[in-house]
């Protein structure tokens, strides 16, 4: 298949370009970026230097639909939705990594985006890319995840889906690496800010509430309301999730990372720990992997979920991927088997 990549200077078009060069049915055709197309990429970003021989190219839908099969949109939020439409308008297959085309529920993007929502009809084409929980797999349009919202859903779906918490009990504590915030300059992500020190953002109104929502909604849609707080920490990459939630019946660690276990048995990307342990973000850096580690606390009934992705990889880039991939119809595994960086 021969893609194209817009956005590709940007962290998730950058792990785009990591992923698919190492795929064997994928040939990267054309990059593309809005605000430095006038440069080399190698030397824009030196350690591509001999490895990537593609010109950097303007946005020009035409000419991108005569290279290419398929175009990865790795733009922001905001401007997806504006590059989108001349592709979604030709029946042209589009991947987008950024918040445009999740949400649909009337209104909810305006609210918690703060801008206009791009034409309902068009969000209505595209399929939510929770790459195990693909509602149409085939889609020629796919909304690719948030990374808090992929580890969010991720962690609860099995309890969810087997009705094993209170629906009034979910709280969702997540922290990311500054890379989340992708490369724009901002006094947050500042060194001297970020370094040596945690602070938490958007407390009840981070974007990817709704996004989670709208997902949990699908398996109980009872529910009304999560607890869901975001925090920066001094890493580069990487989604540390601790969700919890109270237990409609009492469970073993066991029982419950068997439960977890049999959830997930066809899902090369999840791994379920065993219990009495807790993955690191050091073991997903670098993959595509969602890790996670399950506790249940007898005198206060809750279970405990802790989860870890790469918010560059399962939670943007490799799960656009393996979304690539679904559509397609390869292993979800190409281009995507490659082991963590570790340490």
């Amino acid at each position: 298949m021969k893609v194209s990549i817009v956005g590709v200077t940007g962290y998730s078009g950058l792990e785009l370009l990591r992923y698919l060069r190492q795929h064997p049915f994928v040939e990267i055709v054309s990059i593309h970026s809005h605000s430095m197309n006038k440069k080399s990429l190698e030397v824009i970003n030196p350690h591509l230097k001999q490895l990537i021989s593609l010109p950097l190219e303007v946005i020009d839908p035409k000419k991108i639909m005569q290279k290419s099969e398929l175009v990865l949109l790795a733009t922001p939020s905001g401007v997806a939705k504006e590059l989108a439409l001349p592709f979604i308008e030709a029946d042209f297959p589009v991947i987008d990594l950024s918040g445009d085309f999740r949400l649909k529920n009337p209104g909810s993007y305006e609210k918690w985006y703060g801008s206009t929502a791009p034409p309902m009809e068009s969000v209505k084409k595209f399929d939510y890319g929770l790459a195990e929980y693909r509602e149409n797999p085939k889609s020629k349009w796919i909304a690719n995840p948030g990374c808090y919202a992929t580890a969010a859903e991720l962690s609860l779906a099995p309890l969810l889906k087997d009705g094993k918490i209170e629906l009034d009990s979910i709280i969702i504590d997540a922290k990311s690496g500054i890379s989340g915030a992708g490369k724009s300059l901002s006094q947050t992500t500042h060194f001297s800010e970020a370094h040596d020190n945690m602070t938490l953002y958007k407390m009840n109104s981070h974007q990817h509430i709704p996004e989670i929502m709208e997902q949990l909604n699908k398996w109980q849609p009872n529910l009304s309301a999560i607890q869901f707080s975001t925090s920066l920490i001094p890493v580069t990459r990487g989604i540390f999730l601790t969700a919890y939630a109270k237990s409609t019946e009492p469970i073993s660690d066991e029982k419950l990372v068997q439960l977890y276990q049999n959830h997930f048995e066809k899902n090369s990307f999840i791994r379920i720990q065993e219990a009495g342990h807790y993955p690191a973000l050091k073991q997903v850096i670098g993959s595509n992997y969602c890790d996670m580690g399950l506790a249940y606390n007898p005198k206060t009934n809750c279970i405990t979920i802790v989860c870890v992705i790469d918010n560059l990889g399962k939670g943007a880039a490799g799960q656009a991927v393996q979304n690539l991939n679904i559509f397609a119809g390869y292993d979800e595994r190409c281009g995507l088997d490659q082991i963590p960086i570790y340490p």
